[in-house]
């Protein structure tokens, strides 16, 4: 159901290079029931989907490193970002593209998943609603050395820690993707691991 108190105007495209850079402008309808016109931008790169990987046998998880420029832009000194295996959806269902992102990046061949929460991660500026998924590891679903696609410029190393040292991570500031956090502390908050 639309808001009845915001009208959408004028949308422009200020950059689709990469993804899509909107500059909307709306109407909104304030609270003393006068009217506002205001605009925004908005960045549309699609909506993606979220995985922590976790073996309850041996009390580790899978992560991910790789390079991220606005990391590195923004005080990052090595760009470096460990992260929980993610990916935009690119026409799939978010359980389809989990389970393809999973293969490519740590090479673990998962078959059942369990979708946790959704959560957009940036509302003021990205329209990205990401999906957020749990499953079980082990050993034998291990099918390829991971590492991504590389005609995506991929060069994605796979991680195994044990949840322990994860979660301290958090705490030195070695992990510092929120969606990554997220999902640990679900993980945590749920008693799984």
């Amino acid at each position: 159901m639309q808001n009845p108190n915001i009208s959408i105007l004028k949308t422009e495209i200020l950059s689709d290079n990469w993804y899509t850079l909107n500059k909307v402008t709306f109407n909104t309808l304030k609270k003393d029931g006068t009217t506002e016109t205001q605009s925004r931008e908005a960045y549309d790169r699609g909506n993606g989907a979220v995985i922590l990987l976790y073996n309850t046998t041996t009390n580790m998880v899978i992560l991910t490193r790789q390079f991220r420029l606005p990391t590195y832009i923004n005080g990052n000194t090595t760009g470096m970002l460990i992260e929980a295996c993610a990916g935009l959806l690119d026409n799939d269902n978010p359980e389809d593209c989990i389970k393809r992102e999973t293969e490519e990046e740590t090479g673990y061949k998962i078959s059942k998943v369990e979708k946790v929460f959704e959560a957009y991660m940036s509302p003021g500026s990205v329209t990205e609603i990401l999906y957020f998924f749990v499953a079980e590891y082990s050993s034998e679903m291990k099918i390829t050395n991971g590492g991504g696609l590389e005609e995506e410029g991929e060069n994605i190393e796979v991680l195994e820690l044990s949840f322990e040292k994860a979660l301290t991570m958090i705490d030195s500031g070695e992990i510092k993707d929120a969606k990554t956090i997220m999902l640990l502390q679900h993980l945590r908050l749920k008693n799984i691991i």
